[in-house]
């Protein structure tokens, strides 16, 4: 392969949905900022920078020349970068789509479909759901991150929570206690999926009344108890979506807290909602989203509610493996995508081997040189550069100083299997 397709420099696409943190203390934005030599506004919520090939955000070939080449474009018309094996499963485009968040408040409480439920909502609305593909997905933190991800055992809710009871009534808060452990894993979940869709489908008069309720009750014991974390929570979301089912519901979810380098991933038809926090996330190449609360967007309760797992339990927290004493690598059970973190100290080299599939790097702090291949011809990287690396390209990166870096690229495992 030429030089010149080995390496690419990108100018990126910035999201600015109303849940992202202000400019002046979003990573987004700053990022953003220096990735494309433009100004941000410190008051504007800066949410989502995206990386890759999705028609939504598209990413930038940067070149003198005119007009500007949409990555996706030139991928297209330069297949190989891409190798073989990914090119002959996904077709000439990026299986991933990279990105940086800073979230300032709750998300929706939302899931991904399968492919096969993706393609039916695609065909039937398309204006809402704008592709036929998946979307499982990784959030890696870089700073303290809040989620709310997948079911908790609801016994307890019912015991502690009379809002939820009320709103669900005797009936099904009775189908809930009777379960019990030696119950099938189909009979509980059929449970758990009659209770949540009670409540997801309940009226916005009796929703406003079990909210307005429970916030005046955790109010007055908050003056004589120290509330739990889950309590003070479903006050804050509260305060961020007055009267809304989604603060209810949140009693239903694992409340999940990573620490800087700690990823969660999510797989399709799993409920979730992230909270608060700057983390790198990676997915297949989709934007479909189906969302039933937490949210002033369009809302597809009926969907989200039939197409949700309904698994219990804690979700897996990721720490990655050590590839060496600079590299933490996240390994999904998915085949369209990992991410690598890099912390290399001043004055230290770092080889990422060629592999057969492309791969996308960031760099979020310091400087220093990139080489890919053979070429001695390093290239000058700083804070907020994006780069495409080609398949089989080795990439080596110098430190000018302490220098933090990620890297997406399609899951090793996939290049494995014979």
């Amino acid at each position: 392969m030429e030089d010149a397709k080995q390496l690419q420099k990108l100018h990126c696409s910035v999201k600015n949905y109303d849940w992202g943190l202000p400019g002046r203390v979003s990573e987004v934005a700053r990022l953003f900022a220096l990735n494309s030599g433009s100004q941000f506004d410190p008051e504007e919520p800066y949410a989502e920078l995206w990386m890759g090939t999705h028609d939504s955000g598209p990413s930038f070939l940067v070149s003198n020349g005119s007009p500007r080449v949409t990555l996706k474009d030139w991928i297209s018309q330069n297949p190989d970068v891409l190798g073989d094996k990914v090119l002959q499963k996904w077709g000439s485009d990026l299986p991933f789509l990279f990105k940086v968040l800073s979230v300032a408040k709750a998300l929706s409480i939302q899931a991904h479909p399968d492919k096969e439920l993706a393609r039916t909502l695609h065909k039937l609305q398309p204006n809402v759901y704008k592709d036929g593909n998946h979307k499982p997905e990784m959030a890696l933190a870089m700073t303290d991150f809040e989620a709310l991800c997948g079911f908790i055992t609801l016994k307890a809710v019912l015991h502690t929570v009379p809002e939820v009871v009320e709103l669900l009534g005797a009936a099904n808060a009775n189908l809930v206690l009777q379960t019990s452990d030696q119950d099938g894993e189909e009979k509980v979940k059929h449970v758990l999926q009659a209770v949540f869709t009670h409540l997801m489908s309940a009226s916005k008069e009796r929703v406003t009344d079990a909210v307005n309720r429970l916030k005046s009750r955790l109010h007055k014991e908050s003056e004589v108890r120290q509330l739990t974390d889950k309590e003070q929570l479903v006050l804050r979301l509260e305060k961020q979506y007055p009267v809304d089912v989604g603060v209810i519901a949140a009693f239903f979810l694992n409340h999940v807290k990573l620490t800087p380098g700690e990823a969660l991933f999510l797989g399709a038809n799993e409920p979730h909602a992230y909270l608060s926090g700057e983390c790198i996330e990676c997915m297949a190449t989709s934007d479909n989203v189906v969302r039933a609360g937490l949210t002033p967007k369009h809302r597809d309760v009926e969907t989200l509610c039939s197409m949700l797992t309904y698994k219990q339990g804690s979700p897996e927290i990721l720490r990655g493996v050590p590839l060496n004493p600079y590299v933490n690598r996240y390994i999904p059970p998915f085949e369209e995508f990992e991410i690598d973190r890099c912390i290399l100290p001043q004055g230290e080299k770092m080889v990422f081997p060629a592999i057969p599939g492309p791969s996308i790097f960031l760099v979020t702090v310091g400087k220093g040189k990139i080489n890919a291949g053979t070429s001695s011809k390093g290239l000058a990287i700083t804070e907020g550069d994006v780069l495409f690396a080609a398949a089989y390209t080795e990439i080596s990166v110098t430190s000018a100083s302490e220098l933090h870096l990620y890297r997406s690229g399609v899951n090793s495992r996939f290049f494995q299997v014979s």
